[in-house]
């Protein structure tokens, strides 16, 4: 199958995509530790929030949109939200004063990708910058296939692709076997923060939808690092669908700080980024 770049869908802003995906995490937030192994959930609650997937999103924004040093600005916006459950070894490497790699390939690294989804416009830039935005901590291969594959799927769904063909370029791209459904693996999956372990589920969760809150809805049911999976998930959905449902857009700008709703305006005030650090 060749790529060949679709006509775009008619267009749903850069911030709303990345909303998309803020969204699943906000959404998300609540089932993390208590999964629940259905679709029949309330989206929201007085304890939804957002957690460290939307605060490295917004960072990953913000140091490509103003070609900022990818490290520094995760850390400078981790320090900020100390209190949003990141992972042990990002919770210290938030505070070294020379933040080097530390081989992970934990989700973390595909969790906060999206911005480079949107802002690519071409297969080289999602490869590119997926990996820049990764190896700053998650260097392992699996790290770097997590962000890949979450990057290349919104980007090819901003582009109009099928999700025969995102599926089948995901596939060629990373390697990942996706030949399965959330029905079927709804009742023995379980808590794995392993790239590896999760992206696959989270694509999954979005091919098997009809909506975008249908998808997050796949994404939460399997259980599991319900969170990030929904984040992954929702910025897919949110490309390929090109509508977040005005309610759930009203509820998630009213969570997120005006720093994070100012970095996500920006993302529409440029067509394509040119990061060089």
């Amino acid at each position: 199958m060749e790529l060949k770049r679709v006509n775009q869908r008619p267009p749903l802003k850069n911030s709303d995509i990345v909303l998309g995906a803020i969204a699943g995490d906000i959404i998300g937030s609540v089932y993390e530790w208590h999964n629940i192994k259905q679709k029949d959930f309330p989206l929201f609650s007085e304890d939804s929030d957002f957690t460290d997937d939307t605060v490295l999103t917004i960072a990953i924004a913000d140091a490509l949109i103003h070609n900022l040093d990818i490290a520094g600005t995760l850390q400078r916006y981790a320090l900020k939200y100390p209190d949003s459950g990141y992972g042990g070894r990002f919770a210290k490497w938030i505070y070294s004063p020379d933040p080097q790699p530390y081989g992970s390939y934990g989700n973390g690294s595909a969790m906060r990708v999206s911005p480079v989804g949107v802002l690519s416009e071409n297969r080289a830039e999602v490869y590119i910058f997926s990996r820049k935005t990764a190896e700053v901590t998650h260097n392992h291969k699996e790290g770097i296939r997590g962000a890949l594959a979450v990057a290349y799927g919104i980007f090819l769904a901003r582009y109009g692709f099928t999700k025969k063909e995102i599926k089948y370029w995901i596939n060629h791209g990373t390697g990942y076997d996706m030949n399965f459904t959330c029905d079927e693996i709804r009742r023995h999956y379980r808590f794995d923060v392993s790239c590896q372990g999760s992206v696959p589920q989270a694509i999954v969760a979005f091919m098997d939808s009809k909506s975008y809150e249908d998808a997050i809805r796949n994404a939460i049911s399997i259980g599991g690092d319900s969170d990030t999976i929904a984040c992954i998930t929702g910025g897919i959905a949110a490309a390929y669908y090109q509508e977040v449902p005005q309610y759930i857009v009203e509820k998630i700008l009213d969570i997120i700080p005006m720093e994070f709703k100012e970095v996500l305006y920006k993302l529409d005030t440029i067509k394509s980024f040119r990061y060089i650090k």
